[in-house]
């Protein structure tokens, strides 16, 4: 009886784990389409899907505190599981719906003024 052990091959370590060739889109129930968004107005977030492209962004040691303060008071208070990603996705919809519909009156050219 042989002691060696089978570990994968490096093919199988990696792989590519979408294929090659254009990557349909898998769409939930609960989506709207793509062009939908084109039709309706401001712009929904887009929640808990695969997500092809990726920003890093810094923040301060208290900007972290704050959003997974308001992550586990959104858990603790409303139900809401959400993580820190879906939380800033949201925030950033939210502020660029305002911009959209208010220009310069939106909070977000008030605030960068002030700075």
């Amino acid at each position: 009886m042989s002691r060696r052990v089978s570990l994968p091959a490096a093919d199988d370590l990696f792989r590519p784990t979408a294929p090659a060739v254009a990557q349909p889109t898998s769409q939930r129930a609960d989506e709207e389409p793509a062009d939908a968004e084109d039709r309706s107005g401001p712009k929904k977030p887009s929640g808990r899907v695969r997500h092809d492209e990726k920003m890093t962004v810094y923040v301060t040691s208290d900007e972290l505190l704050d959003l997974e303060h308001a992550r586990l008071v959104l858990r603790r208070s409303h139900g809401l599981a959400v993580d820190r990603g879906r939380l800033v996705r949201e925030a950033i919809a939210m502020v660029l719906a305002d911009f959209e519909s208010h220009g310069d009156d939106s909070a977000l050219v008030r605030r960068l003024i002030e700075e």
